[in-house]
C-alpha cells in the first residue's frame, strides 16, 4: 500500500485549493476525486462566481477574502489562464437591510474604498438598473468575478506541476483512522495511507462524513441567463463587465437576488439568480431540469431591477449549496480524529475564498493550526452544529 504525507478527498474548489498549497510546501499529496476537473456535478459551475470585501455577511471574513486576492492573482500568475475581473461590485437594498446595511458597516470597519449611491445616482451610473425610489447602495471598485470552473482546473494543473498525485474519476468508497494515528482510504482502485487526512466533500458531505451529522441543508439552487432588449439608450456594452458591475439586491423584502455583467458577448445573457430560494435535495438525485413556471418567477423577480431584461431566456442551469443552520463555513480538525481535516458547509457564498480555504487546509493538515482561520466562526464543534 502506497504511503503518503497527505491524501485530499475530493479535488472540487477547496481540495483543489488545498493539494495545490500541500504540493507546494513539500508534502507528498495524493488527491482523490470521483468526476473530471472542471465537473458540473457539485457546486463549482456555471462559469462566474461573486467576489467581493464588503462583506454584509460579517465582517470577520473580510481580512480572508484580502488574503484571498492575493491567493487569485498568484494561481492566475501560476496557471497562465484569466481567473478573476474586477469589474466593481453594487450591493443595493433598504437602508436597514442587511445588503446595504452589512456591506456599508463592513466596508467603513476594514477602511474599504467605497461609495455610497442614491438610486438617482443608480440609475446615472447604471442605466441597465431601475431601483426602487428610496433604495440605496453600497459601489464597491475592487469586486467582480472569479471562473469557478477555470479555477478548479487551475488548481489541479498547477498542484501537479507541484508534483501532486491527482486521481480523477476514482471514487472513494471508504476511509478510516487507523490505530497508529494515521488513515487508510480506500477507492474503487486501490487502498491508500497516509499520515493525515484533508476532506472536501462539498454537497457528498451527508454521505462522506455520516458519523458527524452535520446539520447541513443540500439545497437545489438555479442560475439563469436572460437576454435584454437593446436600445439606442442601454446598448449591449452597457450590460458588459466593461461598463457594469456584479450586483446583489433586495429592497421591500422582495427577495435578495445576485448576479453578473455580460461576460460572454451580446447572446450569452444577463446571468442572475436567487440566493436564498432552493428546495431540498441530495448530490445524487437532485432535479437538473428547471422548470417554465421557476423560469417565469425569476423573470419577474428580475424586472424589479432590470425593466429591460424581457428577451428569451438563454439557459438556466442547477446548482448545489450545502448551508449551515448559521450559513458559516465548517472549517477545522475532525471531532472525532485530529489526524483528520474537513472543510465544508460553504453555503453558498464560499468561492471567494478558495485560495485561502486551501492555505488555511495546509496549516491544519501539516502545522494542527493555521493563524487565519477565525477562532470558532467555522468550528466543526460549535453549538449550532450541535443542536445546543
Amino acid at each position: 500500500m502506497e504511503h503518503y504525507d497527505v491524501i485530499v478527498l475530493g479535488l472540487g474548489s477547496m481540495g483543489g485549493a488545498a493539494a495545490n498549497t500541500l504540493a507546494e510546501r513539500g508534502a507528498k499529496v495524493l488527491g482523490l476525486e470521483t468526476f473530471a476537473p472542471g465537473h458540473d456535478q457539485g457546486a463549482a459551475h456555471g462559469g462566474t462566481r461573486i467576489i467581493r470585501q464588503s462583506y454584509f455577511e460579517s465582517p470577520e471574513y473580510v481580512p480572508l477574502l484580502q488574503r484571498a486576492y492575493e491567493g487569485w492573482r498568484k494561481l492566475e500568475a501560476e496557471s497562465g489562464r484569466d481567473i478573476m475581473e474586477l469589474c466593481g461590485g453594487i450591493y443595493i437594498g433598504d437602508p436597514d437591510d442587511i445588503t446595504f446595511r452589512g456591506s456599508k458597516e463592513a466596508s467603513e470597519l476594514h477602511n474599504l474604498p467605497h461609495e455610497i449611491l442614491d438610486a438617482d445616482e443608480i440609475r446615472r451610473r447604471f442605466p441597465t438598473m431601475n431601483p426602487a425610489d428610496d433604495a440605496v447602495a453600497v459601489y464597491e471598485a475592487n469586486a467582480g468575478y472569479v471562473r469557478p470552473e477555470e479555477t478548479t482546473i487551475a488548481n489541479a494543473q498547477v498542484a501537479a506541476k507541484k508534483g501532486a498525485t491527482l486521481r480523477f474519476h476514482e471514487p472513494v468508497t471508504h476511509w478510516q483512522a487507523t490505530p497508529n494515528g494515521g488513515v487508510e482510504v480506500v477507492t474503487t482502485q486501490g487502498t491508500y495511507g497516509a499520515d493525515r487526512l484533508v476532506i472536501t466533500p462539498g454537497p457528498w458531505a451527508p454521505q462522506v462524513l455520516p458519523e458527524l451529522n452535520l446539520p447541513l441543508s443540500i439545497d437545489r439552487m438555479i442560475f439563469y441567463w436572460f437576454s435584454p432588449e437593446y436600445s439606442d439608450a442601454v446598448p449591449y456594452e452597457r450590460y458588459s463587465d466593461k461598463q457594469h458591475p456584479v450586483y446583489i439586491e433586495e429592497t421591500h423584502g422582495n427577495q435578495q437576488i445576485y448576479g453578473f455583467p455580460m461576460t460572454d458577448g451580446p447572446a450569452g445573457g444577463l446571468k442572475l439568480g436567487f440566493f436564498r430560494k432552493g428546495s431540498p435535495t441530495t448530490a445524487n438525485t437532485i432535479d437538473r431540469n428547471v422548470y417554465d413556471h421557476e423560469i417565469a418567477e425569476m423573470r419577474e423577480r428580475a424586472l424589479q431591477l432590470f425593466p429591460y431584461l424581457t428577451g428569451p431566456v438563454v439557459q438556466a442551469k442547477t446548482c448545489l449549496y450545502s448551508v449551515t443552520p448559521d450559513e458559516h463555513f465548517v472549517i477545522g480538525a475532525h471531532p472525532l480524529h485530529e489526524q483528520i481535516q474537513i472543510a465544508c458547509g460553504f453555503s453558498g457564498h464560499g468561492f471567494k475564498f478558495v485560495p485561502v480555504v486551501g492555505e488555511i487546509l495546509a496549516d491544519l493538515a501539516l502545522d494542527g493550526r493555521s493563524a487565519m482561520l477565525p477562532p470558532t466562526l467555522f468550528d466543526p464543534k460549535r453549538a449550532v452544529l450541535r443542536g445546543a
